[in-house]
C-alpha cells in the first residue's frame, strides 16, 4: 500500500526519545508502530487495547498522557465526527 498521506503529532521530546528507543530494541520505528496501531484500531473498530474510566478521576487513566491545554479544544470531536461520517454515508 502507497504511503502518501503525512500524519503529524506533537508529543513531549523525552516521551518520542523513549518511543523511539523502545521500538528500534524491538526492530521496528515509531513510525511503524504509528500505522500498525492505525491499521489494528480499523480492523477492531476501535481503540485496539481496552481503555478504562477511572470514575474517582475527572479526566480517567488516560489523563497523565493528556496536554490539559488541549482538553477544552478536544472536549466533543469524537461526537462532531461521528456525526460528520454519518452524514456523509447518508
Amino acid at each position: 500500500m502507497a504511503k502518501e498521506a503525512t500524519l503529524q503529532v506533537r508529543m513531549d521530546a523525552e516521551l518520542k526519545e523513549q518511543a523511539e528507543a523502545l521500538y528500534r530494541d524491538m526492530g521496528t520505528s515509531f513510525a511503524e508502530a504509528v500505522r500498525i496501531f492505525a491499521k489494528q484500531s480499523v480492523q477492531e473498530n476501535g481503540m485496539p487495547f481496552v481503555v478504562t474510566a477511572n470514575r474517582k478521576n475527572t479526566y480517567g487513566r488516560l489523563s497523565k498522557y493528556a496536554n490539559s491545554n488541549l482538553i477544552a479544544e478536544e472536549e466533543g470531536a469524537y461526537g462532531r465526527a461521528m456525526v460528520e461520517k454519518h452524514e456523509k454515508t447518508n
